[in-house]
Parts: C-alpha cells; sequence; structure tokens
C-alpha cells in the first residue's frame, strides 16, 4: 500500500505539470480562436462581450486557474464551434479511440510477441536477423504512408474492405486502421521482448532448470514470468501512446476518434475542444503510467522488496 500511494502522489505534480503545459501551448499558437464564431462585420463592444463570454478578457493565470477548477469537477467549456459543452464531444470520441487502440495493441502484442520469442530462441543467425528487419520495418514506416498504401491495395486495386468511416457494428471498418496502428507498437514490442528472452534465457536460474531434467515447455513458462514485467510495462506505454498519437491514422481512415476530433480543432481553432481533448488523453497516459507500474509491482515481487 506504501508503494501504490507512493506512486498516486507522485502522479500528481506529474498531472498538474501537464495541465500547465495543455493550457499554455494551445494559448501559445497563432491565430484568434474567436475567429470562427465572431462575423467579419462584429463591433468592438461585440468583441469585447464574446470575449468576456469565454473568459478570453481575463489574464492567462487567472484563465488557467478557472479552466483548472472547472476541470476537476468534468466542466471542460463549450465548444466554440458547435456550442455544446466539451465533455460531449470528447465523450463519444474517447469511446472510438480506446476501441480502435485496444484492438490495435491486441494484434501487436500477438505479433509482436511471436516474432520476440521466435528471435529470442532462433538458433540460427538468419531467423533473429529476419524478425529482427520486420520489427525496425515495423517502427520506421510511418503511420500516415502505411494507411495510404494499405488503402490503395485493399479498398482502391482489391475492394476488399471499406476504406473510410466507422459503420455501426461492422469490424471490417476497423481492419486497416488497426493494422496501421500496430506496425509501430508490434516492431517496439517484438524488440523487447526478444531482448528480455534473451537476457533472461543467459540467467544461472534458466540454466539450472535445464540442468535439472526440466522440460523446455516448462522452462520457457519460468522465462515468460520473467519477460512479462516487461512486455506489461511496454504495452502500457504503447497502449497510452496510441490513444494520443494516433491523429494521422485516424484523419486517413476519417475514424471519429480523438485524433480527428483533434484535427477538426486545430483547422477551426476551437481552443475549447483542443484544450479539453489534450488535456483528457495527458490524464489518460499517466492514468496508464501509474496503472502499469502497480502492474508491475503485483508481477514483480523483486519490486514490492525492493
Amino acid at each position: 500500500m506504501r508503494y501504490v500511494l507512493r506512486r498516486i502522489l507522485y502522479a500528481i505534480p506529474i498531472a498538474l505539470g501537464v495541465s500547465l503545459v495543455c493550457f499554455s501551448l494551445v494559448h501559445l499558437a497563432p491565430g484568434d480562436p474567436l475567429s470562427a464564431v465572431l462575423p467579419e462585420t462584429a463591433t468592438p463592444e461585440q468583441i469585447a462581450e464574446i470575449k468576456a463570454d469565454y473568459g478570453f478578457d481575463r489574464p492567462l493565470p487567472i484563465q488557467y486557474l478557472k479552466w483548472l477548477g472547472r476541470a476537476l469537477v468534468g466542466d471542460l467549456g463549450s465548444s466554440i464551434k458547435t456550442g455544446r459543452p466539451v465533455m460531449q464531444e470528447i465523450a463519444p470520441a474517447i469511446g472510438n479511440s480506446i476501441l480502435l487502440a485496444v484492438a490495435a495493441i491486441l494484434l501487436a502484442f500477438f505479433v509482436g510477441s511471436a516474432l520476440g520469442v521466435l528471435a529470442g530462441y532462433a538458433r540460427s543467425r538468419a531467423a533473429d536477423s529476419v524478425v529482427t528487419a520486420v520489427a525496425i520495418t515495423g517502427v520506421s514506416i510511418p503511420h500516415y504512408w502505411l494507411g495510404m498504401v494499405l488503402i490503395v491495395i485493399f479498398s482502391v486495386e482489391m475492394n476488399l474492405l471499406p476504406a473510410s468511416g466507422m459503420g455501426a457494428a461492422d469490424w471490417q471498418h476497423m481492419i486497416l486502421p488497426a493494422v496501421t496502428l500496430a506496425s509501430i507498437p508490434m516492431g517496439i514490442i517484438a524488440r523487447s521482448i526478444r531482448a528480455a528472452v534473451i537476457e533472461t534465457r543467459k540467467q544461472e536460474f534458466v540454466q539450472t532448470l535445464y540442468a535439472k531434467g526440466l522440460p523446455s515447455r516448462k522452462v520457457f513458462r519460468h522465462v515468460a514470468k520473467n519477460v512479462a514485467p516487461t512486455v506489461m510495462a511496454v504495452m502500457g506505454l504503447q497502449f497510452a501512446q496510441m490513444l494520443g498519437g494516433s491523429i494521422l491514422v485516424e484523419t486517413v481512415f476519417a475514424w471519429p476518434g480523438t485524433g480527428f476530433l483533434m484535427n477538426s480543432a486545430i483547422f477551426t481553432r476551437d481552443l475549447p475542444i483542443l484544450q479539453g481533448t489534450i488535456l483528457v488523453l495527458a490524464m489518460l497516459f499517466v492514468a496508464m503510467n501509474l496503472a502499469v507500474d502497480i502492474l508491475q509491482m503485483l508481477m514483480d515481487p523483486r519490486i514490492k522488496r525492493n
């Protein structure tokens, strides 16, 4: 419990710092956020009135404190473009992004784990080199380029899968964006597991298990238990990064998630939507790191002892 409470206390100043960065960066961006709602013939009095309605007439420190206070109770303001509460705009987008991220991280986990274990147990240098090449290729290919290539091949040329959008309860719309989003995590997971398996197999306890005549299948279970905390950490970070880093993938496939919402908010200068989305994604990232730390402690007693 002391470990858990300490990690939670560490997360509080990080969350406050992240909220301050989110607020500051959005306000440092060029352009007037009220240009989307103000007519060209707006008088100075109208401009001043609308600025007062949105709180943009206050000094930035006061704006930040008021924004943070409302955010703590779930009020992120109203969209400049639609006038709806920001949470009503963000909630369905977050659900769609989580759905896509879960599909992508599961695909990345199974493929990456298989490749990593294969490379870690490879008896020939050729097999290890092939797996490493596949992992490096997955990490190196830009998301947006891979997405466009998959659309050309499977949607335009072969007419097998839908190119964009999100069909109602239609898993086919998820295949291409999930594969695209899983490419980088797959390579990272494969390389991490490969390194962890090789390092664990060199440990004395593994050699002792083989010397005692334990079957390779049972030895692999012990290796997997020692590799699991590393896999958990990598998967947790990659899943959190998918939620906040999928803006290009969601834009290419017109997937109605947080990335697509942020892209629209950037072009329309909808500050409340942009701030709210970034804040929620950042808090999810902090919460995911906290959960990974706690799960690692539960899976690996050595962390608890230390």
